[in-house]
């Protein structure tokens, strides 16, 4: 059985991991829900703060804030906690604390916990090599709540595409006239309601186009992917770990 700390448990995300902890993972159970927004309540493994946790677990997942990777990242190291990390828009200096705390602890950290994503982000790199010349233009949409801009998920995608692609150039928008350069990824966020998250790639050779696309139609699809990665990182040893490395294992058992 394994112990669940949620970090960032208040969060839209963080609550849905909650509840499926509660309700519907007989091999994982929700240990401790860390958050500044909850009332404190050490009895029932809630608390304030990670400095402020008393409960013991077996691995860690956040979905707090960007921000709170430091502090995070350090804790887990300190306590040899295996870490699921579920928030984006990190900064090169929040990037360097998590890939410190890999240096002690198995660390998995993906822009999305989505299989379909990871997929879609592996056949967008192979059509880029097919079509090495195609224009490549990324689109993603999400509710209009959302703070990071583009997503971590389309961004995950250019990366993805550009190990085909070594002079790829990132284009966020299109604000200035001019013409297209063969090397660019354009990248384009649309904030729209209660969108969940879609994300489109498309390849334009001139004389055909290829669409590929993923629509996420629940958050909890999100959650069930930090889950099975919460499973897949307490297995292995410290180093930094992402969704290609989970799917990879799972494909050869």
């Amino acid at each position: 059985m394994l112990n669940i700390l949620v970090h960032g448990a208040s969060g839209r995300m963080g609550q849905m991991v909650c509840r499926i902890l509660q309700n519907e993972t007989p091999d994982m159970v929700l240990a401790a829900q860390v958050s500044p927004d909850l009332a404190e309540n050490a009895e029932k493994g809630i608390f304030a703060s990670l400095e402020q946790n008393t409960v013991l677990a077996d691995c860690v997942i956040d979905f707090s804030h960007h921000t709170a990777a430091p502090n995070l990242a350090a804790y887990c190291a300190e306590h040899k906690l295996p870490l699921v990390v579920g928030t984006t828009a990190h900064t090169e200096a929040e990037l360097a604390a998590i890939k410190d705390a890999a240096k002690t602890v198995p660390v998995f950290r993906s822009a999305n916990m989505s299989i379909g994503v990871a997929f879609l982000a592996e056949i967008g790199k192979r059509a880029a090599a097919l079509f090495p010349n195609a224009d490549i233009e990324i689109i993603e949409k999400h509710h209009n709540q959302k703070l990071d801009v583009p997503s971590g998920t389309a961004l995950l995608l250019a990366d993805r595409i550009s190990e085909a692609r070594s002079d790829a150039e990132y284009v966020i928008g299109r604000h200035e006239n001019g013409k297209r350069k063969p090397q660019e990824i354009g990248i384009h966020s649309l904030r729209l309601g209660s969108e969940v998250g879609s994300h489109e790639i498309i390849i334009a050779t001139g004389a055909e186009t290829l669409t590929l696309r993923h629509d996420a139609e629940d958050r909890r699809l999100f959650a069930e992917g930090a889950l099975a990665a919460a499973r897949f990182i307490v297995k292995q040893k410290a180093g930094l770990y992402d969704m290609r490395d989970m799917l990879t294992k799972e494909a050869s058992l």
